[in-house]
């Protein structure tokens, strides 16, 4: 989308969002896209929140929301389709693509393509997904079905590595740095830009305390699964111990 379109649109979005007190999406969105609304939109003041339909998602939807709203992930107008195969055939992204723009979907309404051996699991606006799923029997000459939904896990995600750390406190601006490595003030800022989840909804608190079992996501870093944060060292430090899905 060109710079300057993307921003009168999200800017029309707020406006008409405060105007009309409802909520307004504009999306998909590629990451450059969401930094460069970052960057250049005036959103303070702004109730506003990212999602693609899934915490790590790539491509997202930008959503503002009136007062009266919280900006959770289910407001949000997107809808995931499974496509099965079988898991002989090959079907790549490129595949996908080719076919969603064959039959005149635009890139802007279709977000992540995950794929896996026989299943593929793609993101939509949700206007258009009846019309997928009546009009989507192959997918390069492979025979697909298509349902609505998916289930865990996702395709891509095989695993879990393991960290483990210590931090000053259990707050999550301490904890979202020990996670992705870096210090506190870029964690504060990945948590200002609404960046970060905490069991699957946004936190654009830096004080909030990370407690046992907490699934934290940190947009284009990671989902992670609190372990434990309540051992100390002999300085006082918690211990922080964690699982990243791989």
């Amino acid at each position: 989308m060109e710079q300057s379109l993307l921003v009168s649109r999200i800017n029309d979005a707020i406006r008409i969002s405060d105007v009309s007190a409802t909520p307004k999406f504009v999306g998909f969105l590629r990451p450059e896209e969401v930094a460069e609304i970052l960057n250049t939109v005036r959103l303070q003041g702004c109730r506003y929140s990212f999602f693609g339909g899934f915490s790590e998602a790539e491509r997202v939807y930008f959503g503002v929301f009136p007062d009266w709203g919280e900006p959770e992930d289910g407001y949000f107008p997107i809808t995931a389709l499974t496509f099965k195969f079988r898991e002989s055939d090959t079907l790549s992204h490129r595949h996908f693509l080719g076919t969603f723009m064959s039959l005149g979907i635009t890139r802007e309404t279709v977000g992540d393509i995950l794929i896996e051996k026989g299943r593929a699991v793609a993101f939509f606006s949700s206007d258009i997904v009846n019309f997928v799923k009546t009009q989507i029997t192959k997918i390069s000459g492979v025979g697909v079905t298509v349902t609505e939904g998916f289930s865990e896990p996702l395709p891509g995600h095989t695993g879990f590595s393991e960290l483990s750390d210590t931090v000053a406190s259990a707050r999550l601006d301490c904890v979202v740095a020990a996670l992705i490595g870096g210090s506190r003030a870029k964690a504060a800022e990945f948590i200002e830009q609404k960046l970060v989840l905490v069991n699957s909804v946004c936190c654009d608190k830096a004080v909030k305390t990370v407690k046992n079992g907490d699934t934290v996501t940190v947009r284009s870093k990671g989902k992670f699964i609190i372990d434990s944060i309540d051992g100390k060292t002999k300085k006082d430090r918690l211990i922080l111990k964690a699982k990243k899905y791989i």
